[in-house]
C-alpha cells in the first residue's frame, strides 16, 4: 500500500501546483479571475435513521477557491471514521452543464486507506442528475476495500423545491440490499437546504435519511 500512498501524495501535489501554474500562465484570462474569488462554504450533515441499527448522522463541510476544492467527512466510509479530500473543479457547457471534481482523500479512525473519487453534477433546465462515488483502498486489510456512491436524479418544479430518486452503496451500516434506492423530496430557503430521503420504500422496515446544509 505504499504505492498507494506516494500515489495519492503525487496527485496533491499535481492538483496545488497545477492550480496555481495555470493561473501563472494565463494571466489575463478568465482563470485569473476563478483564482481570486473569495472562498465559498458549505456544511452538511446527514442523520441516518436505522430500523435495527442505533441512528448515527455524517457531517461533511467543503470549502471552494476557484479550481480548488477541499473537503472533510465524517462516518462516511465507516462509522468512527473521517476523511480529507483534496479536488480540482471543473465546469462544461452552457445550456447543458457539468461540474465534474476528481479527488483523493485519505481516511483514518476505524477505518484507514487511500480513496479516489469524483463529484459530479449534470444540469439542464430542471433536471440535475448528481453523482458522488470513491473506492476505498483499506490499508488495514484489503478485503475490506470497497466501492461507495451516492447518486440522485432530480427535478425543481419550484426554485425552493426538488423531488426525485436517489440510489446509495454504502458499508457503514448493515443491509439486505448491495444498492439501495428510493426517493428524496427536498426544500430551500434563502442559503439552506431541507432534504427527506426515503431508502427502500417497499420493505418493511425502510431506512430514512434526513438531510440539512447551508452555505456561506
Amino acid at each position: 500500500m505504499k504505492q498507494a500512498w506516494r500515489f495519492a501524495f503525487l496527485a496533491i501535489g499535481i492538483v496545488v501546483a497545477g492550480d496555481g501554474t495555470l493561473a501563472q500562465a494565463t494571466q489575463d484570462g478568465p482563470t485569473v479571475e476563478a483564482a481570486k474569488k473569495a472562498w465559498s462554504f458549505e456544511a452538511s450533515a446527514f442523520t441516518y435513521l436505522l430500523p435495527d441499527e442505533r441512528d448515527y448522522a455524517q457531517p461533511t463541510f467543503m470549502a471552494d477557491r476557484g479550481r480548488l476544492h477541499l473537503e472533510a467527512r465524517y462516518n462516511y466510509e465507516g462509522l468512527r471514521a473521517g476523511s480529507a479530500w483534496i479536488g480540482y473543479n471543473w465546469s462544461f457547457g452552457e445550456k447543458v452543464t457539468l461540474d465534474l471534481t476528481p479527488m483523493v482523500g485519505g481516511v483514518f479512525g476505524d477505518t484507514t486507506g487511500i480513496a479516489p473519487g469524483y463529484k459530479a453534477l449534470l444540469s439542464w433546465r430542471k433536471l440535475e442528475l448528481s453523482s458522488e462515488s470513491e473506492y476505498v483502498f483499506d490499508t488495514g486489510s484489503s478485503p475490506d476495500s470497497f466501492f461507495y456512491t451516492w447518486s440522485e436524479l432530480a427535478w425543481a418544479p419550484a426554485d425552493w423545491c426538488r423531488l426525485g430518486l436517489v440510489v446509495q452503496r454504502t458499508k457503514v451500516y448493515k443491509t439486505d440490499f448491495d444498492i439501495q434506492r428510493g426517493f428524496l423530496v427536498g426544500f430551500a430557503y434563502k442559503r439552506a437546504t431541507f432534504t427527506t430521503y426515503v431508502f427502500n420504500p417497499d420493505a418493511s422496515q425502510p431506512t430514512v435519511v434526513l438531510g440539512a446544509g447551508f452555505s456561506f
